[in-house]
């Protein structure tokens, strides 16, 4: 048996993380489903030890006592990107998609806790194959199952994760049949005058989008100090400190017995940080610095979580999850065809809307921006689209997602 401290664990993480992007070039189907890398590797360890243990062997143990931290530290650099300033900059849709957004999201738990009740499971299961890990994907599942198994659902994050890769597939496959219909509803035709098919152009992250709206500051460091090493410290010295202060934060919570995840005073720091430096300017932050540190903290937490998954707490729940996702895909495939599509204006750009709400509402951001690529390569460019759903679907709806679920584990917990 191989045992591992937790450097050797994190190193052993990041060597998974590069096989599972490898494996996903081999495999063209997983990228076409935005199946993400972490996942990848991360279940592909989960099997192997699980293989073993059925045969009474153990392969590894691991340390993974740096996994709550890098939890905390891509949460973080989501709070960093609720600003209030972009959320007008973006205008009116941007708000209007947002609080239809969440509006679905309370929704999705709504749904969820039903259908558990209804199948005599815990309604708190239900929740977790709402939008915990279909607004919220793997992530947001994997750093809420450890409060679910204190609440009393067994084997939460195994099935955390069986519910957000069922709803990345299932979002990367209707939203393209979804947005199809609703463009024939919108009057838009292919070769119609305005609408010819451009050639195709990367949509922007939603990162950039940010930048097109606030730009990093120009940053002057100290005389005789290297300019990009200084910004990289003083976002990750921020990060940190958001870090540090936001535990404050959770414990004056957990002082007065209201049930928090770890990352959620540290969210609320980074957002209050965020929005002081939106009016005064004093702390230059980089959105894309702080973006980038959050998606290496989120790939190796992805990977450490899921390399220790016990596969073997499906069974038994196979059944019920099954009902409960196909009841969750149903509602929301609705309710983008019909409340979605009609309240963001009827038209071309609401249907390409419609379509990216199918992907982050059941899978992730990237299965949004490429449901609206199918549509826009075929039909022509949709710009609001295109600014309104990055903005929602990258930085926003997590946050208030985050706040619905501690709302729910306080509820039913």
């Amino acid at each position: 048996m191989l045992t591992l401290d937790q450097i050797q664990t994190v190193a052993f993480a990041g060597v998974i993380l590069f096989a599972g992007y490898g494996i996903r070039r081999l495999v063209p189907v997983l990228g076409r489903y935005n199946i993400p890398a972490p996942v990848i590797g991360g279940l592909l360890v989960a099997i192997a030890i699980t293989a073993a243990r059925s045969a009474g062997q153990t392969l590894v143990t691991f340390d993974t006592a740096l996994q709550a931290p890098l939890m905390i530290a891509f949460f973080t650099s989501i709070g960093f990107g609720a600003s209030v300033q972009l959320m007008r900059v973006g205008g009116p849709a941007v708000v209007l998609f947002f609080l239809a957004s969440t509006i679905v999201a309370v929704l999705q738990n709504v749904i969820g806790a039903g259908v558990a009740l209804a199948l005599g499971q815990h309604p708190l299961m239900g929740v977790l194959a709402g939008s915990v890990t279909l607004t919220g994907g793997p992530a947001t599942g994997l750093a809420f199952a450890p409060l679910f198994e204190q609440a009393g659902v067994s084997g939460a994050a195994t099935i955390a994760i069986a519910a957000a890769m069922a709803g990345i597939v299932s979002g990367g496959v209707i939203g393209g049949p979804v947005g199809t219909w609703l463009v024939a509803r919108s009057g838009r035709r292919v070769g119609s005058e305005g609408s010819r098919p451009k050639a195709h152009q990367p949509a922007p992250a939603a990162t950039d989008l940010v930048e097109a709206v606030r730009p990093d500051a120009a940053v002057r460091p100290p005389e005789g100090e290297d300019a990009d090493a200084y910004v990289l410290m003083k976002t990750l010295v921020l990060l940190l400190t958001a870090m540090w202060i936001g535990s404050w934060v959770t414990n004056a919570f957990a002082s007065v017995n209201i049930t928090l995840p770890a990352y959620i005073g540290a969210m609320l720091v980074a957002a209050a940080l965020r929005n002081l430096d939106d009016v005064t300017g004093w702390l230059g932050l980089s959105q894309r610095l702080v973006d980038d540190i959050g998606t290496v903290a989120l790939s190796l937490f992805l990977v450490l979580a899921l390399m220790t998954l016990r596969l073997w707490d499906l069974v038994g729940l196979a059944v019920p999850l099954m009902i409960m996702l196909v009841m969750q895909v149903v509602a929301v495939a609705v309710i983008a065809a019909g409340p979605m599509f009609r309240v963001m204006g009827k038209d071309y750009e609401a249907a390409v809307m419609s379509a990216g709400f199918i992907g982050f509402m059941l899978g992730t951001s990237a299965n949004a921006m490429a449901n609206m690529n199918a549509l826009v390569e075929r039909y022509g460019p949709a710009p609001k689209a295109f600014l309104v759903v990055p903005m929602v679907g990258a930085f926003f709806i997590d946050f208030t997602n985050a706040v619905i679920i501690t709302i729910c584990l306080n509820i039913w917990g």
